[in-house]
C-alpha cells in the first residue's frame, strides 16, 4: 500500500485546493439548476485563465438547493485577487441566472429619502424593497456593472451611509476564499514544517519516557500512517487543503495515543515476564490492549461517518482524511508499531543499562 501510495503521489500528485495552488474559489447557490456550460460561458469573455467548474451534491441539500464551486487560478503578478475582479465574477453568473441586484445600504442616522432619491436620479428603473435593513434597494435585471457602481457612488454621496452590501435575487455567494501566488507557496512550505516537527516531538518525548527503539518504531509508524493518507488523497484526486493538513497533524496524535498504549502494557510486561520471547510479550500486550484499542476506535468512528454523512459537503474532505487516518493508525499501532519493536529489539532488565539493545538480530547473518 505505501509502494501504490508513493507511485500515486509521484505520477499523480495531489489535487490542491486554492490554499497551496493560488486563486479563487467561490461557492454558489442557487434554486436553478447547475449548468457548467452556461456558468464556465459567462465567465469566458472576463479572460480570467483556467477556471474549473464542479456541481456539489449532498444528501442534505433540499430539492431547489442546487451548490456549485468555481475556481480560479491565481492571476499574474497579482498578490491577491482584486474585490473588483470577484465582483464581475458574481455579477456575471447572477446576469446569466437573469438575477436582480440588490444593495442593502447600512446608514448612519441619515434621512432614507435623500438615498432612495439620488439612487432613482442615476438609474429611474431602481425600486425599494420592504426589509429590515435602513435602505434596501432593486436594480432591475439587465443593468449593467458599471450602472450598479454609479448606484453605490451616488448613495454614498447623497448621505451619510456606514456600508453598501451587493447581493441577488436568486443566487448568492455563501463563501468566497482567494489566496495569491506567494501566499500559497508559503503555506505548502509551513504544512511540511508543521508536520515534521510533530513527528520529530513525538520522537523526542516516546525516547524520554521509553527507550530509542521504542521512538524509532513509533515514528515509523506515523511514517506510514501520513504517507498513506497522502496516497489515498492522490490515487481519488480529492481536493488536499489546509484542511487535510489539519487532519493529518489530528492522526498523527490519534495514532500515537493508540502506540503509547500498547507500548505502555509491552513495558510493563517486559518487567513481568523477564524470560518470555519478546514477540510472545509482545503478542500478550496487544492481545491486553485490543479491546480498549477498538472500542475506542470504534466510538470515534460512529462520530465520524455521523459527520461524513450528514455534516455536508464543506468538511467532507476533513472527515473523509479522519476516517482513514483512524483505521490506518489503529491498523499500524498493533501490527506495524509493535513488529518494528520486535525487529529493533528491547532491553529486558530495567534495572540496568542492556549494551545488547538494539542489537537483538545483529547476528543474524552468521
Amino acid at each position: 500500500m505505501m509502494v501504490v501510495a508513493f507511485g500515486s503521489f509521484i505520477i499523480q500528485g495531489l489535487n490542491f485546493g486554492i490554499d497551496f495552488q493560488g486563486g479563487t474559489s467561490i461557492r454558489t447557490e442557487s434554486a436553478q439548476e447547475v449548468d457548467v456550460a452556461a456558468y464556465r460561458a459567462a465567465l469566458e469573455p472576463l479572460e480570467l485563465g483556467d477556471v474549473s467548474i464542479t456541481e456539489v451534491f449532498d444528501v442534505n441539500f433540499d430539492e431547489d438547493q442546487n451548490v456549485a464551486m468555481v475556481r480560479i487560478q491565481a492571476q499574474e503578478g497579482d498578490e491577491r485577487i482584486a474585490t473588483e475582479t470577484i465582483q464581475a465574477i458574481q455579477f456575471a453568473l447572477a446576469a446569466m441566472l437573469e438575477s436582480q441586484t440588490i444593495i442593502d445600504v447600512d446608514l448612519q442616522g441619515a434621512a432614507p429619502d435623500a438615498v432612495i432619491a439620488a439612487a432613482q436620479r442615476t438609474l429611474p428603473t431602481i425600486t425599494q424593497l420592504d426589509t429590515n435593513s435602513d435602505v434596501t434597494l432593486a436594480l432591475p435585471f439587465g443593468t449593467s456593472l458599471e450602472q450598479v457602481d454609479a448606484v453605490e457612488d451616488a448613495v454614498t454621496n447623497a448621505a451619510t451611509v456606514q456600508s453598501t452590501q451587493r447581493s441577488f435575487d436568486n443566487i448568492s455567494f455563501p463563501s468566497v476564499e482567494s489566496v495569491g501566488p506567494k501566499v500559497s507557496g508559503e503555506l505548502i512550505n509551513t504544512a511540511i514544517i508543521a508536520v515534521a516537527l510533530a513527528v520529530l516531538a513525538i520522537l523526542g518525548y516516546i525516547w524520554l519516557r521509553f527507550e530509542w527503539q521504542f521512538a524509532v518504531g513509533a515514528v515509523l509508524a506515523l511514517t506510514h500512517d501520513v504517507i498513506l493518507t497522502i496516497g489515498i488523497f492522490s490515487e481519488l484526486q480529492i481536493k488536499f487543503d489546509l484542511a487535510i493538513i489539519a487532519a493529518l497533524l489530528t492522526i498523527v496524535g490519534y495514532s500515537i495515543n493508540d502506540t503509547v498504549i500498547v507500548f505502555d502494557r509491552v513495558r510493563e510486561n517486559l518487567r513481568k515476564y523477564k524470560k518470555k520471547d519478546l514477540k510472545e510479550v509482545l503478542n500478550l500486550s496487544i492481545n491486553e490492549t485490543l479491546s480498549r484499542t477498538i472500542m475506542t476506535s470504534v466510538t470515534t468512528l460512529l462520530a465520524l461517518i455521523s459527520l461524513f454523512v450528514l455534516g455536508g459537503d464543506v468538511i467532507r474532505g476533513f472527515v473523509f482524511a479522519m476516517i482513514w487516518g483512524v483505521l490506518i493508525g489503529t491498523y499500524s499501532s498493533i501490527f506495524v508499531a509493535s513488529a518494528l519493536l520486535l525487529v529493533l529489539g528491547v532491553k529486558r532488565d530495567w534495572s540496568k543499562k542492556d549494551p545488547a539493545a538494539g542489537t537483538r538480530y545483529g547476528h543474524i547473518d552468521t
